[in-house]
């Protein structure tokens, strides 16, 4: 574990802080993490960053190079997929326990979502439209109250950041995956597990599919 306290300046426990900027993007694949520069940017000591960077590595998100210090790994197509194939049981599974559990006020929230990511769609926010994508599955995983597989997702979250970003950006892809949200969330608010279930499965079965595509362009660099 990160060393017991370590912060960064605005008090979040550091390893969370570096893992939700590699999250993000702000650390790019095979990015050098300097423990000085680090140590700056999220004011830090030396040794909490060190111990982050390890905790890190042990999530997949950092690799250590041998005699070059550690680096934001990168996932390389077949590992991305593998990943989305176990991403595709547990979000079945979160999906099915959240349409056993969902109160009304959760559905009219659920509802709230859908219609935002409509609009997103349909103005064109792709980055919007992500955020919301991100949003939907979090809250999908609390209302089914499945922690032991949320602290899964979020990791194998955390190491699929840069195809989840590139598959963001693809042209037309929105408009796919949204009936397929709308999908989980009919199911979900319905109450009705199987189809919960089934629509979280057909969903990331259409993201291995697009994983592929979209790798397979010409020019595509990984």
């Amino acid at each position: 574990m990160a060393e017991d306290g370590a912060r960064n300046g605005a008090g979040v426990p550091l390893v969370e802080a570096i893992r939700e900027a590699i999250i993000r993007g702000e650390f790019v694949p095979n990015q050098r993490l300097v423990e000085a520069d680090l140590s700056s940017q999220f004011g830090a000591s030396r040794a909490g960053v060190r111990s982050a960077l390890l905790e890190l590595t042990n999530e997949g998100l950092v690799e250590r190079i041998q005699n070059r210090g550690a680096r934001v790994r990168a996932v390389p197509l077949d590992e991305a997929i593998e990943i989305s194939e176990v991403r595709m049981v547990l979000e079945g599974l979160c999906a099915a326990k959240a349409a056993e559990a969902v109160t009304g006020e959760e559905v009219r929230e659920l509802q709230g979502i859908g219609k935002s990511m409509r609009e997103a769609v349909a103005g064109g926010d792709l980055l919007g439209y992500s955020a919301l994508n991100q949003e939907l599955h979090r809250r999908v995983r609390e209302i089914g109250g499945q922690r032991t597989a949320s602290r899964v997702l979020e990791r194998l979250r955390g190491q699929n950041v840069r195809h989840q970003f590139r598959l963001a950006m693809h042209p037309g892809r929105p408009s796919v995956s949204l009936p397929e949200h709308l999908a989980i969330i009919d199911g979900i608010c319905t109450h009705d597990p199987e189809a919960a279930e089934s629509a979280a499965r057909a969903h990331l079965r259409s993201v291995i599919e697009a994983l592929r595509e979209v790798d397979a362009q010409p020019g595509h660099r990984p």
